[in-house]
């Protein structure tokens, strides 16, 4: 997905404020989710949803004001209870800016652990 750096997003040098990144990833797996046909709103209403439970990000090059960039999420790994999402950001020139691996826990209504749903595990690539 493409997002726009608006002034908002940056500090006093007008360079992305870095835990902004964390914003733009987020935004990249609901995209990315929904785009797998997986309705997280839905999930929501049953009292279901996903908890980041571990962030981890390599900052490379600084985003600045007014840049655009591409925010491309993957998952990389997905189990019975979690799936690790990868997104990296890139500017303009396809300069890799961020790299991070976000992993989330499914949460039944209870908000405990629970199992990924079949027909959610198999959109998101699992087997």
């Amino acid at each position: 997905m493409k997002i726009r750096v608006y002034y908002e997003d940056t500090d006093c040098a007008q360079v992305v404020y870095y835990a902004n990144y964390l914003k733009y990833m987020e935004r990249s797996r609901t995209e990315y989710m929904r785009e797998k046909g997986v309705d997280i709103v839905e999930y929501q209403k049953k009292g279901c949803h996903f908890a980041v439970v571990d962030a981890h990000l390599k900052y490379r090059m600084p985003a600045k004001y007014n840049d655009l960039l591409d925010v491309d999420t993957t998952v990389i790994d997905i189990s019975g209870a979690t799936v690790t999402f990868q997104t990296t950001i890139t500017n303009e020139a396809g300069v890799l800016l961020v790299k991070g691996e976000v992993k989330a826990a499914y949460l039944t209504q209870d908000g405990h652990a629970g199992r990924i749903p079949q027909e959610v595990y198999r959109a998101l690539g699992g087997k």
